[in-house]
């Protein structure tokens, strides 16, 4: 088992040795109540954005269903007949330069493997810079927009936002609740007292302190064809290779056994890069991977290779509350 595989599983069961890293918690902790602070109090530079600003973060290491719920943004906000811009730190992208607006030729090495996913799934106008608001201000120059959504960057002090979205893997949940190195949080968890909203992936049910949403299996995609087919493709208890390189590659693997297929699990880091010799697995199956690995995969993929297109499917609830979010937010774009 990999160091950053043990830390997890130290930080969400449970280890004596994270007393040792305590001391650093509370420096890590100092540095970062310092600087949500010097932006509470409106010190520093400061980026306030001539349109609405809406993060999508969590206070977790880890995946949390971000990108999912961005597409999903993205379609609910274009059926309004908003225009919507993405912004994002391009985590792991090589850009020839600094802000870079990413298109869907782009290799995932260029662009960033979720950057290039949002991409080739909506069409949206995307920019890549972990200054993220020197993205705002490069997509703005170029588009004419309504809204721009940016794909993390809960922490990025810099850039002014109009709606915080915090999303929190409920059956995980938020560890050990200590900040790094000692547990999985980014921020002390009295920061989920100052956003707007919580969404829990995977309840079933919305909670008293936040909403239910679901990430919903929808396709098959061969890699090497382009071709679609149901979920329902390969027969029941039929054995395939499964590959994740995200947060959370159990989440995928469990999802697989809902299919009422039995996975082979191969997890990979986060963002990792791939080769067809890493990906060459016995005994010789078809291979099914995440949608964001798929970006990665395509220039080398085998005719049984897929991968799993899923949608993130909010409560009811969050949807009437985030309409009403955007009532606010523009009222003159969007009369009653």
């Amino acid at each position: 088992m990999a160091m950053s595989d043990r830390l997890l599983k130290a930080w969400y069961e449970g280890h004596p040795a994270l007393t040792l890293l305590r001391p650093l918690e509370c420096l890590y902790r100092r540095v970062v109540q310092r600087k949500r602070a010097r932006f509470v109090a409106g010190e520093g530079d400061i980026y306030q954005s001539p349109v609405p600003v809406v993060v999508v973060g969590n206070i977790t290491v880890g995946g949390t269903g971000k990108t999912p719920l961005i597409l999903w943004l993205i379609e609910h906000c274009r059926r309004s007949g908003l225009r919507v811009g993405v912004v994002s730190r391009g985590y792991g992208a090589k850009p020839p330069q600094l802000p870079w607006r990413v298109e869907a030729d782009q290799s995932a090495a260029v662009a960033g493997d979720e950057p290039l996913l949002i991409v080739q799934r909506s069409g949206v106008a995307l920019m890549i810079d972990p200054d993220r608001s020197r993205a705002v201000k490069a997509l703005l120059a170029s588009d004419n927009l309504d809204l721009i959504l940016s794909d993390d960057g809960l922490q990025h002090y810099r850039l002014a936002r109009d709606l915080e979205l915090v999303l929190i893997d409920a059956a995980r949940g938020l560890g050990n609740r200590r900040c790094l190195p000692a547990g999985p949080l980014r921020e002390p968890v009295e920061r989920l007292q100052s956003v707007d909203a919580l969404l829990y992936n995977g309840a079933t049910t919305d909670r008293e302190d936040g909403f239910a949403f679901r990430l919903l299996p929808t396709t098959l995609v061969n890699l090497h064809s382009g071709e679609h087919q149901p979920v329902d493709h390969f027969p029941m208890d039929q054995q395939v290779h499964a590959v994740a390189g995200i947060g959370n590659p159990q989440r995928f693997f469990n999802t697989l056994e809902t299919l009422h297929w039995r996975p082979i699990p191969h997890a990979f880091a986060d963002h990792a890069p791939y080769s067809a010799e890493v990906l060459n697995f016995t005994p010789s199956l078809p291979l099914v991977m995440t949608e964001k690995d798929a970006v990665k995969c395509r220039a080398f993929a085998r005719p049984d290779w897929w991968y799993l297109a899923v949608d993130a499917v909010p409560s009811p609830a969050f949807v009437a509350w985030f309409d009403t979010q955007l009532m606010r937010l523009l009222p003159d774009r969007l009369l009653p």
